[in-house]
């Protein structure tokens, strides 16, 4: 596999795939946060697809690209948000990543575009919201939206994903990857707060439920044995693997 990007998600691909997957290009240098405002981080990440789609089309490569199943996307919803239904991204975030998909679906190269959640793991960034958590526990005082939710979907699960799909083949699809258990953040909060044997001060911003819930179905029909750990145990096996990797970035 080509890697484009050395961040988050590059390493774990070259830690899963190695020299797999040979006619492979996957774009892991887009812009890492939903909230960034910055435009010079998405005409990098513009440049950067627009390069690896030349290189495709010179090789024969098909491009792996990802994209968002998060509220930049969906909004928040009472149903679950399935890949062909319309979409009115609500910030600069997901009509970016639209924009993007549509550049990959209209291209020509063969292509797989998988949109995810909050992918957490190994490499993660100090930003990025389980490490942000972890070290806001960790110095006593957190500030938690009531009402909000996020969708934390295991590395491991996404790999295995992006491993199954393809060795299958599977191209010309854009495809939902997430855990689809949307934690509220406090139950998130608290479940750190007993791991770290501490209680951290609450700030807490009101707010109506805040839910963003992709559908898993088509992806199940490639990979029918994607997330094998139940819905309730979920967020307890995320924290039990990656806790000592945040808790260490908390002290960097």
């Amino acid at each position: 596999m080509r890697i484009v990007g050395d961040g988050f998600l590059g390493r774990n691909l070259a830690a899963a795939f190695g020299a797999r997957f040979p006619d492979v290009t996957a774009l892991a240098c887009g812009v890492s946060s939903t909230a960034a405002t910055a435009p010079a981080e998405y005409d990098r990440e513009a440049q950067a697809l627009y390069d690896a789609l030349d290189d495709c089309a010179r090789d024969g490569r098909r491009l792996l690209f990802f994209s968002t199943a998060s509220f930049a996307m969906y909004g928040f919803r009472d149903e679950e948000a399935a890949e062909t239904d319309p979409v009115r991204p609500p910030n600069t975030y997901g009509r970016h990543k639209l924009a993007l998909e549509s550049v990959v679906r209209s291209s020509g190269t063969e292509y797989l575009i998988l949109r995810l959640s909050h992918v957490v793991g190994g490499h993660q960034r100090p930003h990025q919201l389980l490490p942000t958590l972890v070290r806001s526990v960790a110095a006593h005082e957190v500030t938690v939206h009531q009402g909000a939710h996020r969708d934390l979907l295991d590395v491991r699960d996404l790999l295995h994903a992006v491993g199954r799909l393809l060795q299958d083949g599977v191209s010309g699809e854009v495809l939902n990857v997430a855990s689809g258990v949307p934690q509220p953040v406090e139950s998130i909060v608290a479940a750190i707060e007993r791991r770290l044997g501490t209680r951290a001060r609450h700030i807490r911003r009101p707010g109506p439920p805040a839910v963003t819930r992709a559908s898993l179905r088509r992806l199940r029909r490639f990979v029918p044995d994607f997330r094998a750990t139940p819905e309730e145990a979920y967020l307890e096996t995320l924290l039990d693997a990656y806790l000592p990797y945040y808790t260490g970035l908390s002290r960097a």
